[in-house]
């Protein structure tokens, strides 16, 4: 009966292990090992012990045996992302935010198709933004401000359809802003701010109706500003000084109760557009690129 309770005990000991690390796959694990790698996991803040199942990893999220989510948020990651970042198929949340990352962001990431959650703000990031990103069809927050990110923004970005936060400040992107973003139709932050964009604004941002942030100051756009944009019912926020606009003339009649905020360059207009209960000298620059300073 002792031999039977104790050859009991030792199968279930096993498989109460084994269990324990066999909770991904040998491809999601492999992936995850790359990016320690890759990254210099053993000089993170929180380091990952190797010898212990994947589910206990810091930052990591495991869900019916596949990773969900990887938090590494201001975790002193240095390196390149790896392209295996494409084998986590059922990833919905990756935070590699606040970092010293280098090196491009590998195209392989498009692979992410339920991932809602893109957070690569506050790092080294150079190289364009991946041609297919519009195939990451459930994205619905993008932030990559503070970055060395250039190239032109890719129209495949308005394939994005579910994405409310879009914040790309403070990089080196050119070129015009795409007409596609106008197809953001539950977009609510739009963040182009500090970059070297040109050409005129885009009319189709009037239909944004859901947009509550339209940062674009610090660019080179110029032209008039487009009477659609009066149509945006729910602003709060619009900066678009330090530019070459020459013409509010078309947004004097703007429909919104809500503006709290509205910065422009006052000495380049003839004729200022009056809004009751704005303040044009208030500003949320500073914030707009370090508004993740509290993540965890």
């Amino acid at each position: 009966m002792k031999r039977n309770i104790i050859g009991l005990c030792l199968v279930a000991t096993f498989l109460v292990s084994f269990s324990s690390f066999a909770d991904v796959s040998k491809s999601e694990k492999q992936a995850l090992l790359e990016l320690f790698k890759q990254t210099n996991g053993d000089k993170w803040n929180t380091s990952w012990d190797l010898n212990t199942s994947v589910d206990t990893w810091y930052g990591v999220t495991v869900k019916n045996n596949a990773v969900v989510k990887i938090n590494l948020f201001h975790n002193n990651l240095s390196g390149a992302i790896p392209a295996s970042i494409g084998d986590l198929t059922y990833l919905t949340e990756l935070n590699l935010a606040f970092n010293q990352l280098t090196g491009e962001l590998p195209s392989e990431i498009s692979k992410l198709h339920r991932l809602s959650v893109l957070k690569i703000e506050m790092n080294r990031l150079k190289g364009s933004l991946p041609e297919n990103l519009g195939e990451m069809v459930q994205l619905q927050e993008l932030t990559a401000f503070n970055n060395f990110l250039s190239g032109t923004i890719p129209n495949s970005v308005g394939e994005l359809k579910r994405l409310k936060v879009l914040n790309l400040s403070s990089n080196n992107f050119k070129g015009t802003i795409p007409n596609s973003i106008g197809s953001l139709e539950n977009l609510e932050t739009l963040g182009l701010f500090e970059n070297s964009l040109e050409g005129t604004m885009p009319s189709e941002f009037g239909k944004l109706e859901k947009l509550k942030e339209l940062v674009l100051a610090n660019n080179q756009l110029n032209g008039a500003i487009p009477k659609e944009v009066g149509q945006l019912a729910n602003l709060e926020i619009f900066q678009v000084q330090n530019n070459g606009f020459d013409s509010f003339e078309d947004i004097n009649a703007i429909k919104t109760s809500s503006l709290l905020v509205f910065d422009f360059d006052k000495e380049k207009i003839q004729t200022s557009p009056k809004y009751k209960d704005i303040d044009s000298f208030m500003t949320r620059m500073a914030d707009t690129k370090f508004e993740d300073d509290n993540d965890n």
